[in-house]
């Protein structure tokens, strides 16, 4: 697998590492470290604002950066595994997602320092940007790393299942994992306008549906490498999804396909997950 890996010094970032590793055979790792130099980024707001050993701190800077790349090469297999270091100035989110579109990876894997939504959404972050607006499939570690045995797949609707059903085929995990796919029906609230149509049993139909959605999805991806459950619950799917993955190594989830903007202003049930449950999130595009 082609995998890009955004790194800082944090041990989140190296739980990252450590996860995809457990996770995939590794064939080919791109390492990219930006060096955030905030306002003094530029050699000329060094010179106005007469900053003294601005080509020390920078050097310094770049030289802490490459250490930061050794390290984590230590962490990487060290046969069958060819890797490529991104170490430069620039902003850490936009540099990841640059090198992400110009080199297309399948993956991009990176830690988060397990920020409350509101601290998210005001302070950013690296991983919360990269999660929004990259093009490839996500992989977000936080609290927890080490080898995966249970995984928890949620599910949406027949979009999110094919893709879903298309990386698990294509990227098959190292080891044999126990797969959980999910569905959680939303009913319908009371004071809902959409309650005052002649709907019978709207709740019944959509268990039914989900029922029907997740045993396809469980009958196309069982082989030798996964032994799949199935279950469907009504009720707040952040709530019961965020539950069940308490008790899972990895939770694997959709992103619907929304692009930048509308991505973030239309939230989604996946959004919420990824600031709430304490399992690595893999987030399928």
């Amino acid at each position: 697998m082609r995998v890009l890996i955004a790194l800082d010094w944090s041990e989140q970032a190296f739980a990252a590492v450590r996860e995809a590793s457990y996770l995939y055979d590794l064939h080919e790792v791109i390492l990219v470290h930006g060096i955030d130099l905030g306002m003094f980024q530029y050699p000329i707001v060094a010179e106005v604002s007469s900053m003294q050993g601005y080509d020390e701190f920078r050097d310094a800077m770049k030289k802490a950066g490459e250490q930061l790349l050794d390290h984590t090469t230590t962490l990487l297999p060290t046969e069958g595994v060819s890797i490529t270091r991104v170490c430069e100035f620039a902003k850490p989110a936009s540099l990841i997602l640059d090198k992400a579109r110009d080199l297309r990876p399948e993956l991009i894997v990176l830690g988060a320092r397990g920020r409350g939504r509101v601290g998210e959404f005001v302070l950013g972050s690296v991983s919360h940007r990269v999660a929004l607006h990259a093009d490839c499939t996500t992989l977000i570690v936080k609290e927890r790393e080490g080898p995966v045995k249970r995984v928890t797949v949620a599910v949406e609707g027949h979009e999110d299942a094919e893709r879903i059903k298309s990386w698990l085929l294509a990227h098959p995990f190292r080891n044999p994992v126990d797969l959980t796919i999910i569905s959680v029906v939303r009913p319908i609230p009371a004071t809902d306008p959409f309650s005052l149509f002649p709907l019978q049993d709207w709740t019944g139909i959509a268990v039914r549906s989900a029922e029907d959605l997740v045993k396809h999805l469980a009958a196309s991806v069982m082989n030798n490498r996964y032994t799949v459950g199935t279950q469907v619950s009504v009720g707040d799917p952040t709530d019961i999804l965020t539950e069940r993955a308490k008790s899972a190594d990895l939770l694997i989830i959709g992103s619907h396909g929304r692009k930048g903007l509308e991505r973030f202003l239309l939230g989604s049930i996946s959004h919420a997950l990824l600031h709430q449950v304490p399992c690595p999130v893999l987030m399928v595009r």
